[in-house]
């Protein structure tokens, strides 16, 4: 039996037909007898049926003869912490983050948080889940269920000088996913230590449901709740987190959402301004603003191919500080070069106070030196015939051209990244300019005029 839920990075299926109960067993049983696991850690986000395919993953963990110690209902980058402050073998996160209602998956990492991809074991995993021939139970693990709550709060405070926060309103949206609880752990800890924090909660409280949409923030759709908040609270900041909350995504003061890719300036500056002269990671789909920031600060940048296996592979291999993706995933060499949906406000909250400025002008000049489209996808029928037309059209003016992920072509003043995606018959580009926003929208009529163009 084949089973299609294994991607290249983590395990994702449409409920029932490719994930259910007993594939969620077989995994567990896989994972234990692959890794000769003696202590994991699992852990489940909001979704429904979360709690059950836990449950099921954990009692193929243990009669594959792992202890199992359940942190309830957290984030990814909770089982990433687990991962690296217990004494575990590895863990295990249920999650489908935001895809749809029907659909869940997991995320499994190795000891020390490791992420284990296709390369690193998932695909021995899978097979030995197809084949589904396991030993007979002989000692069967032990379940445990404990908190991590309260030793992640304090490893996230360690990115924030109390001392230096003046009084701050930041709206906080959870999207009804698993973020809420962190949040308000965080907060009674700000009161105990004094700092000067207002926190406005919306769609706070957990809903597998999602009675407020699949929590996305990448979806302009998803956006106006944040937005209309700020702007009625006069906050100086608005957060919203996806499903794991691995990714979080900022809003300026007047509930302007900000890409991305000009966060990632944003903390490489703020790494830099502690610790001259380390190694920033980037991706390849926007990199000019980046690199820009990074060689002005005094600090090293160093792309690398797009995903979270490789970017955590290179920041581990370069000893980076910090690594950023424009898709709002931010790695920290001190949390086990993880991503966290955490870190970043806390990091911002704390750029804000230092600087006196307001979050609009922190990041308004680099959006005006170095505008950009983000990311827009288009579904096509042969995405390498794409790809072959738009770079046959721009080899006689290209100046640089290069292929870490996809195509990427540089001009005098403007560059692009055209890439395929790795799970759907979809095209991504993303086009920046030097100072210029209206030839961005030309140079995307003109891309996509030679995409849609007849094969």
């Amino acid at each position: 039996m084949t089973l299609t839920c294994f991607k290249a990075y983590d395990i994702r299926g449409k409920l029932g037909v490719e994930l259910n109960d007993d594939i969620a067993y077989r995994i567990g049983r896989a994972y234990a007898q692959h890794l000769k696991a003696k202590r994991v850690v699992v852990g489940g986000d909001v979704r429904l049926t979360s709690a059950s395919l836990k449950s099921a993953l954990a009692n193929g963990l243990m009669d594959g003869g792992a202890d199992v110690i359940d942190i309830g209902m957290t984030g990814t980058e909770e089982i990433y912490f687990a991962a690296f402050h217990l004494d575990v073998d590895g863990g295990i996160e249920v999650t489908a983050s935001h895809n749809p209602l029907d659909y869940n998956g997991m995320k499994l990492v190795l000891r020390g948080a490791v992420p284990i991809s296709g390369d690193t074991g998932l695909n021995n995993i899978q097979a030995l889940a197809e084949t589904n021939l396991f030993p007979p139970v002989t000692t069967r693990g032990t379940l445990t269920q404990t908190s991590i709550l309260a030793p992640f709060v304090e490893h996230l405070l360690t990115y924030l000088d109390a001392t230096a926060i003046k009084p701050i309103k930041l709206v906080v949206n959870a999207g009804n996913g698993a973020a809420g609880h962190v949040i308000d752990a965080l907060e009674a800890r700000f009161d105990q230590l004094g700092i000067p924090a207002d926190f406005i909660k919306i769609h706070h409280q957990p809903d597998g449901t999602f009675p407020n949409g699949i929590p996305n923030p990448l979806l302009p759709e998803n956006r106006a709740a944040t937005t209309d908040a700020v702007r009625a609270h006069q906050a100086d900041m608005g957060i919203a987190w996806d499903g794991d909350f691995d990714r979080c995504f900022l809003f300026d003061e007047h509930g302007e959402f900000i890409e991305g890719y000009y966060i990632v300036g944003l903390l490489a500056e703020a790494f830099l301004l502690k610790h001259p002269g380390e190694k920033i990671i980037h991706d390849p789909r926007l990199t000019w603003n980046t690199i820009d920031v990074v060689k002005k600060a005094g600090g090293i940048a160093i792309q690398s191919k797009t995903g979270h296996a490789f970017i955590k592979e290179r920041m581990r291999a370069e000893d980076a500080i910090y690594g950023g993706e424009m898709s709002a995933h931010h790695y920290f060499r001190d949390f086990a070069y993880c991503d966290s949906g955490m870190i970043p406000w806390l990091l911002v909250t704390e750029l804000l106070s230092r600087s006196g400025k307001k979050l609009s002008q922190l990041v308004g000049e680099r959006i005006k030196t170095y505008p950009c489209s983000g990311e827009i996808n288009y579904r096509v029928t042969d995405a390498k015939i794409c790809i072959r037309k738009v770079q046959d059209h721009f080899t006689p003016l290209c100046i640089k051209r290069e292929e870490t992920d996809g195509l990427s072509m540089e001009f005098t003043d403007w560059r692009f990244n055209l890439r395929m995606s790795n799970t759907e018959p979809l095209l991504r580009l993303n086009v920046e300019t030097r100072g210029d926003t209206g030839q961005v929208n030309k140079h995307l009529s003109d891309i996509e005029a030679l995409i849609s163009s007849p094969l």
